[in-house]
């Protein structure tokens, strides 16, 4: 009689461990290779680096523009630390309004065009930009931006990844 009532409770262990399993899962980076507008084939999460950060935005959000050199500066202060920061432009951004924007101001760090979309749906289907997805090293998703970036929040969260 006492091994048949263990029946239910090894079931709903089961049960509890692969829902919790497959909530851990979905915090990992999607696995997406891209070209880049300079034609250089990338992974959007490298194991080499300790933080990733994918920034989707447009030419024509005010808030994208306004963030965009704090981005370029942050990028250069942490990438000899491993920081990546890949800025992916949403389908509807004309190619070469991309282009002409991210040449005149001198982005240096990957620019991806998400030309049909694809890139911004595998991360929920991000449509608000900006949208900045905070990385891991382990490729975990830690946190996703809507909005502008807090640069001083995320030089804090850098440190600490970067340094560890």
């Amino acid at each position: 009689m006492l091994k048949k009532s263990r029946w239910p409770l090894l079931v709903l262990f089961a049960l509890l461990s692969l829902f919790f399993l497959s909530l851990s899962s979905t915090n990992k980076v999607p696995e997406i290779r891209a070209t880049t507008i300079t034609g250089k084939s990338i992974k959007l999460y490298e194991v080499k680096n300790k933080f990733t950060i994918i920034n989707f935005w447009a030419t024509d959000c005010p808030g994208c523009i306004k963030e965009m050199p704090n981005l370029a500066a942050t990028y250069n202060q942490f990438k000899g630390r491993g920081l990546e920061i890949i800025a992916i432009s949403m389908n509807y951004d004309p190619p070469n309004q991309v282009l002409n924007f991210t040449q005149k101001n001198k982005i240096p760090f990957h620019i991806v065009l998400d030309i049909d979309g694809q890139i911004a749906q595998s991360f929920e289907n991000i449509r608000l930009t900006p949208t900045s997805i905070l990385i891991d090293k382990n490729g975990k998703v830690i946190d996703k931006i809507i909005g502008e970036i807090d640069f001083n929040k995320l030089n804090t969260l850098l440190k600490k990844h970067l340094d560890s």
